[in-house]
This record gives C-alpha cells, structure tokens and sequence, in this order.
C-alpha cells in the first residue's frame, strides 16, 4: 500500500489572551485580521458538541470562556481564547524548550507594522534585521503583542526567504 505523503496545509493557531475584546480590537486593527465570529461565551455542557469537545479539550476545570475567530488574508485562522480569573502574567519566551514559540505574519511595510504594534501597547524585541544585506531587500523582526505573545514579521514570504531563486 503506497502511503500518501504531501504537505498538509496550516488551518488556525489558537491565542490565549486576557482580554478577547482588546485582543480583537488589536488583531483588527493593527494586523488588518478579518473577525469571522464575534467574541461570544462558550459554557460548559454536555450537551452540544462544542460543549463536549470542550470538556475534552479543557478537562473538568471551567466552567466558561470567552472565544473569538478570525482570519489573515490569505485565510489562516485566529482563535483567541479568555478565560475568566486567568492569569494576566505575560507568557515566558522560551526558545529552547520543545515547543511553540513564536509565529510568523508577511508584510512589505515591516517598519509601519512595528510602529504600529508598538503604539497599540505592543513592543519591538529586536532592531529590523536584512537577511541578505546588499544582496536581497528581505528583512525579519520580532515582536510582541499587548499581551506578551512573541511573533515574527517577515518582508518577503517564507519560501522566497529561503530558497536561492530570485525574488
């Protein structure tokens, strides 16, 4: 039996943020992320199947969180998660333990994104840095949102980044 290997494509990433409305206000308005679901209240319950797959997911714990959806550009999914009496402590960046720690968004405009991060409360980790100075104009940076969340901005996409093609 010939085993079917191709690229799986990427779906959502899930966000779990103190504040869902300012975590959409943010994402909206900084990032330009379509909301697709409004922040709405998700209850603990045995009776639908989001509640149970809730209770999977969650365990026994909760009994409600807040949940909000959106989309980039070219489709990704957001979820945002709050959940009532949660710590407002911001996550530890922890690049050498197995694990996520970061995620990447694409735009030309590195410098304006950045400024704009950082006026909505967010902050710059790093200066703009060339990947190919002198030889290819794409430049990285990391970031965080208002919430401590670290993420990558890159100028070019990933496989233009990385490959020896031209640009």
């Amino acid at each position: 039996m010939k085993e079917n290997n191709y690229p799986r494509s990427f779906s959502h990433i899930g966000i779990t943020v103190p504040d869902i409305h300012k975590a959409v206000q943010f994402y909206q308005e900084v990032m330009g992320w379509y909301v697709i679901m409004q922040p709405s209240e998700v209850k603990k319950e045995r009776e639908t199947a989001i509640g149970q797959m809730c209770i999977d997911v969650f365990g026994e714990a909760w009994e409600t969180f807040e949940i909000a959806h959106m989309s980039t550009s070219d489709g990704i999914g957001v979820e945002l998660f709050s959940f009532p009496n949660m710590s407002s402590e911001k996550p530890e960046f922890s690049p050498f333990k197995t694990g996520l720690f970061h995620f990447c968004v694409q735009d030309p405009d590195i410098e304006n994104l950045v400024d704009k991060i950082v006026a909505f409360g967010g902050k710059q980790r790093m200066p703009i840095r060339e990947y190919y100075p002198n030889e290819k104009p794409f430049k990285m940076v990391y970031v965080e949102d208002p919430f401590g969340v670290v993420f990558e901005i890159y100028t070019h996409s990933y496989e233009l980044t990385y490959s020896s093609g031209a640009y």
